[in-house]
């Protein structure tokens, strides 16, 4: 059974920074696309950053130039480095990777970002 595991959120200040990681046990095969999402209270799921099987990225433009999304393919792991949070990003943060039978979600990890 394959479980997607998110680690690295937490309470932080404006313009401090975290790293999110997301360990994948099991088999995901077909992998397309891995990426990060996050969902605020009364809005709605949606993508931070994307990491494609070739290792394209893709950012959202309110996390351009802040955020980075890596992978670490031997570990089974993704990661996004956030840098110079902001109270904006305040949100659950989920991983997800995407075969080209299903996705796969993590449980989510809050972060929160005070002004």
């Amino acid at each position: 059974q394959v479980q997607l595991v998110e680690s690295g959120g937490g309470l932080v200040s404006a313009g401090e920074s975290l790293r999110l990681s997301c360990v994948v046990s099991g088999s995901i095969f077909s992998i397309s696309a891995m990426g990060w999402y996050r969902q605020a209270p009364g809005k709605q799921r949606e993508s931070v950053a994307i990491i494609t099987r070739g290792g394209g990225t893709n950012y959202s433009d309110s996390v351009k130039g802040r955020f980075s999304i890596s992978r670490d393919n031997a570990k089974n792991a993704l990661y996004l480095q956030m840098n110079s949070l902001q109270p904006e990003d305040t949100a659950e943060y989920l991983c997800n990777f995407r075969s080209i039978f299903r996705d796969y979600w993590g449980q989510g990890t809050q972060v929160t970002v005070s002004s």
